[in-house]
């Protein structure tokens, strides 16, 4: 029996890495074996699980394989990187509002390939400023251009970029001006790509782009798909949650359009009503027109990024996972993406959660099972600790399969 495990991480709680390590607690425990880490002389044991009685003999021979997954918002590096095995490197870059931090990415190979593998909240994500601070009129993802060509400076090809968690709505104009790309406002003044210069923009100079930029590959995973422009657009729904008061939203919606005008001009590519083009403020509209990027939903991203449907042509059980499970599951969660691919190659999945609230959207999805882990009644800040949520998903496993 072949199980492969790919779940999202508990936000707030476990990462991937930790839900997997935790599911397959559980089916070794179901298996007579009551920790692998044990098992192999790792560690003593030490968690309450122990006191189950499961087999003494294994019941059939299973064959484990963990894969860490992600949406293309946080831990998608991480995810990705691990499962492919690369390396994570870091490296100083400007924050959204240009001081220098140190950010994270990951180095893998991909078919000879190096590739790069970023989540550009690690430079511009709105974590990194505080309340105070974030205001999407001044904020910049110069950062993000500063990630991406210190890994083409490492020889970085092939590029998975994550664009979730933004603290910015510049357009991309802040990362596009990093790796060279110049914009001049009327009197012929250089712009450096924050929000308020979206609508100063009157040229656009792409002769100066970093020379490399022009034999990369560009994968950008979008969490949502938000237009670049309109009532739907990147300004009028995400702007709000990144600092914008109420006056400054028009002045942001204009700055918008006036840049898809130019954008379009200049490149000849129309992003303004582009699904994905909204994404970290205008990010997914910059990296497609300027960069040629393939715009993707962020789980189908990462799952096609670590080859994810070879490992189900074998498999017997897939078993996914997400902190949360609900009416929003169906709609570009990982979960999803992986029931979608397991269907599609006739395997079944069950979905582990740290919380289930049943829903017909949820209900009808098609997994096997739906495991609520954290017991009714035990509060939501119990639930969350590691100890805790690990113990959780370990018993809602072993009840899974019968004991």
């Amino acid at each position: 029996m072949k199980i492969v495990i790919a779940s999202d991480s508990f936000k707030g709680s476990l990462t991937s890495a930790e839900v997997a390590d935790a599911v397959e607690a559980g089916i070794w425990v179901w298996q007579g074996v009551t920790d692998p880490l044990v098992a192999k002389g790792d560690v003593p044991p030490s968690r309450g699980w122990h006191d189950l009685t499961p087999p003494t003999i294994p019941q059939t021979q299973v064959t484990i394989v963990k894969m860490a997954v992600a949406d293309g918002g946080e831990g998608t590096a991480e995810a990705v990187t691990e499962a492919l095995g690369g390396n994570l490197v870091t490296a100083t870059v400007s924050d959204p509002l240009g001081r220098p931090i140190t950010a994270q990415y990951g180095i893998a190979s991909i078919d000879g390939s190096q590739t790069a593998i970023i989540e550009m909240s690690a430079a511009s994500g709105l974590p990194l400023l505080s309340p105070a601070e974030r205001n999407p009129l001044k904020t910049s993802s110069f950062g993000t251009g500063e990630l991406i060509l210190d890994a083409l400076d490492r020889g970085c090809t092939n590029f998975y970029i994550g664009i979730g968690g933004s603290a910015t709505n510049d357009g991309g104009m802040g990362m596009m001006y990093a790796l060279g790309a110049i914009f001049r406002n009327a009197q012929g003044n250089e712009l450096p790509g924050r929000g308020c210069d979206l609508e100063a923009v009157e040229s656009i100079d792409l002769s100066r782009l970093t020379p490399a930029i022009k034999l990369a590959n560009f994968t950008v995973a979008c969490d949502v798909n938000t237009p670049f422009c309109g009532p739907e657009g990147a300004a009028a729904v995400f702007a709000p949650q990144k600092g914008a008061r109420p006056g400054d939203i028009p002045k942001l919606e204009q700055g918008m359009e006036h840049f898809a005008q130019k954008v379009m001009k200049y490149t000849g590519v129309n992003i303004r009503d582009l699904a994905g083009a909204g994404a970290a403020g205008g990010l997914g509209g910059a990296l497609k027109a300027f960069l040629g990027a393939e715009l993707k939903s962020g789980s189908e991203m990462v799952l096609e990024a670590i080859g994810f449907d070879k490992h189900l042509k074998d498999a017997d059980l897939v078993i996914t996972g997400e902190g949360r499970a609900d009416n929003q599951t169906p709609k570009g969660k990982t979960a999803a993406a992986v029931l979608r691919h397991a269907k599609a190659n006739g395997v079944p999945a069950i979905l582990v959660a740290g919380k289930i609230n049943h829903c017909p959207q949820l209900d009808d999805m098609g997994f096997e099972a739906l495991l609520q882990a954290a017991p009714e009644g035990q509060d939501i800040a119990t639930s969350l600790r590691k100890d805790v949520a690990r113990e959780n998903i370990i018993h809602a496993i072993t009840k899974y399969f019968g004991i």
